[in-house]
């Protein structure tokens, strides 16, 4: 399943969807225990090289079986070889269930792939496993990569993880319901009130333990909260960040919410909007899909998250990850192969294949033509990301799965503050 639509919540958050495994090779576009191979064949050296084999190691980003996946990346491989005719490039494709296993036990056996998609960097650099990315990224791939997310790929100071997908949140809503998107808090208030007394549910708070923490966060930037503040403090039980909660607790005894949005998830909800049963949501691209499936004639639009006084000018990020393994020594062939993965033409059919977003600044124009998807990548270039990187953020985020709920029903300056003991806890 594609960790997105999973939901990226682990430790890893901001990056949300990532992991890191091992994996065995099969016939190409198969699938055998989890995984699918392919491979580009080579046509021997070219003029100034010698023959390369890489091994790249990916997870699934379908909902299918793992060969959907393996179909993408052959095409890749297979187009990166005719124009490199010395490198081969051998794809291991893995379910994200097994990723990070599986990638741990090929380290541990000393077999790390040259190239990694989806995983956690961090520890690889800690051991000193990866090339810096300005060894396997020309200066303009680099330069093409959208700053907030090729940020979060720095270590002390170095870049060794590479965005490679991401996903935001926008706000969707049932045009038949909520004829103009609502940009304020109040707007939001009275266009719930309408669709209550057409006796559907004005708007969809899912503040259940599947991703409570993605909910919370876009609320809070929307009454200029958070957090954490600019130098990385945390701030969860700030002034704004109870004020957001009561504002939310207001609207839900009004009504104007699902019953009980503690206990509701975000999937759930979503297949509820995508039904027509509710006016507006926050979504990712994600829901698209849900969407199509569901209810194919919904009459629906994404604009941007409301906030308090207005529409919010960036979004919550979350992306997987890439990194380059240094052990075989084929810095220069990474190097052609990542530049030409991170072309327009793949970068863009990747992303509508699986509903995700480029991390690359001409990939995000050239998709900007896309109705439904323009919100996203707009706001894109100033996303907003977990605190992931403070090691307190893996207790702070379970914890709000499991009690911000209860900041609807109780006192939230109360809830607020039990999160902000467990975030600067010593």
């Amino acid at each position: 399943m594609n960790r997105f639509v999973a939901g990226a919540t682990a430790a890893s958050a901001l990056l949300v969807l990532t992991a890191c495994g091992t994996g065995s090779s099969s016939p190409a576009g198969t699938a055998s225990g989890g995984t699918a191979t392919s491979g580009a064949a080579s046509s021997g050296a070219a003029a100034g090289g010698s023959p390369v084999t890489l091994k790249l190691v990916a997870p699934d980003y379908g909902s299918g079986p793992a060969d959907a996946s393996a179909t993408y990346w052959k095409t890749v491989t297979d187009d990166f070889t005719k124009a490199n005719p010395n490198i081969k490039v051998e794809t291991t494709v893995i379910n994200w269930n097994d990723l990070a296993t599986k990638v741990a036990t090929m380290v541990q056996n000393g077999q790390q792939p040259d190239v990694y998609v989806g995983g956690d960097y961090a520890g690889f650099v800690k051991d000193k496993l990866l090339y810096p990315v300005s060894d396997v990224l020309s200066p303009a791939t680099q330069q093409n990569l959208l700053k907030p997310f090729a940020d979060k790929g720095i270590v002390d100071g170095t870049a060794y993880g590479i965005p490679f997908v991401s996903s935001a949140r926008a706000l969707f809503y049932n045009k038949d319901l909520v004829p103009t998107a609502p940009t304020t808090w109040d707007q939001i208030k009275t266009a719930a009130d309408a669709v209550k007394a057409k006796g559907k549910i004005g708007f969809g708070l899912p503040l259940g333990s599947e991703e409570a923490q993605a909910e919370t966060m876009l609320w809070e930037l929307g009454n200029g909260g958070g957090y954490t503040d600019a130098s990385g403090k945390w701030t969860i039980n700030s002034p704004a960040n109870v004020a957001t909660f009561s504002w939310l607790q207001s609207l839900v005894k009004a009504g104007d919410t699902e019953p009980n949005p503690a206990n509701k998830n975000r999937t759930d909800l979503w297949k509820q909007f995508a039904s027509g049963q509710i006016g507006m949501i926050n979504g990712s691209p994600a829901l698209l899909p849900i969407i199509k499936s569901t209810n194919a004639k919904l009459n629906f639009g994404v604009a941007a998250v409301a906030g308090k006084t207005g529409p919010l000018t960036t979004t919550l990020g979350v992306a997987d990850f890439l990194m380059a393994f240094n052990k075989s020594g084929h810095k220069d062939a990474i190097k052609k192969f990542l530049d030409f993965t991170y072309s327009d033409t793949n970068q863009t059919k990747f992303d509508l294949e699986y509903s995700l977003l480029p991390v690359t600044t001409s990939a995000t124009a050239a998709l900007q033509s896309d109705a439904n998807l323009k919100p996203f990548l707009t706001a894109l270039p100033t996303a907003t990301f977990y605190p992931f990187t403070d090691p307190a953020w893996t207790p702070v985020s379970a914890q709000i799965k499991q009690i911000i709920g209860t900041a609807l029903t109780g006192d939230p300056a109360k809830v607020l503050g039990q999160i902000q003991a467990t975030a600067t806890k010593k």
